[in-house]
């Protein structure tokens, strides 16, 4: 299949599923995926756009390790983007294959997972990945409802974060069999939770963030052993998710 029938394909999750592909576009998200040890299945260069020294590199780089690359005139390239500014660089990645077997838990020092409810907007899936990487979060866990973690959209966005970060989909039967078995806690993100101020984190926990109109599943709500939440002016009644899970992340850490 050529590289832009396959890119065209990739806009649906439907078809990032079937085939085990993802997009990354840009400059700096094939910068990144180029220093990971992620495979890449080809790549898509459309007309200059953007750093014209850093373009040049990443293609050089692609050819020197025999990466099949399609050149394609910028209205076909429009039709494989999903981005205004893709820069003239379109990178096909093969998806991790990760499960929460392949989750390496300490057993001695202090544990923090990230877990995804429902979470829509693929900006903010995004960020909020780039963010538990920032943070030192084990891994970023998916459920039903969330957003495709390899989305264009949530891949620019992370800025290539979860090429080295450990993310995957799970239900919550399988998380809960996992969490048992790893004696995690659960602290589920709430406006009405209480204050985390003062509060001590246990040294193995799982976050917990809903999604941006929502909240919380109920399943998410039935399994948490704690709701909590930040310590808000009056005049502001919640924050944005990917805002609101940083801060968690970082008075939560370790």
């Amino acid at each position: 299949m050529k590289i832009l029938t396959l890119a065209r394909d990739l806009r649906r999750r439907k078809a990032r599923e079937r085939q085990g592909l993802f997009v990354a576009e840009g400059i700096r998200a094939a910068e990144e995926l180029l220093r990971s040890p992620i495979g890449i299945r080809g790549a898509l260069i459309g007309p200059q756009q953007g750093d014209e020294a850093r373009r040049a590199a990443v293609v050089d780089a692609l050819r020197q390790r025999n990466i099949v690359t399609e050149e394609v005139a910028e209205s076909e390239f429009e039709t494989a983007s999903e981005t205004e500014s893709p820069q003239g660089v379109l990178v096909i990645g093969e998806v991790p294959d990760r499960s929460l077997a392949d989750l390496h838990v300490s057993t001695v020092e202090p544990v923090r997972l990230l877990v995804l409810d429902g979470i829509q907007d693929p900006g903010n899936a995004g960020t909020i990945i780039r963010t538990a990487a920032a943070f030192g979060v084990l891994a970023t866990i998916s459920l039903p409802g969330t957003v495709d973690l390899w989305n264009a959209k949530v891949v620019r966005s992370a800025m290539g974060a979860q090429f080295q970060h450990f993310c995957l989909s799970c239900t919550w039967d399988e998380l809960d069999t996992f969490r048992h078995a790893q004696r995690l806690a659960i602290w589920a993100a709430d406006a009405a939770g209480e204050s985390i101020d003062g509060l001590e984190p246990p040294a193995r926990l799982a976050l917990v963030v809903g999604n941006e109109g929502a909240g919380l599943s109920v399943l998410s709500r039935t399994r948490a052993d704690r709701s909590v939440a930040l310590p808000l002016s009056a005049a502001v009644q919640s924050l944005n998710v990917a805002v609101a899970a940083g801060i968690l992340l970082y008075e939560l850490r370790p």
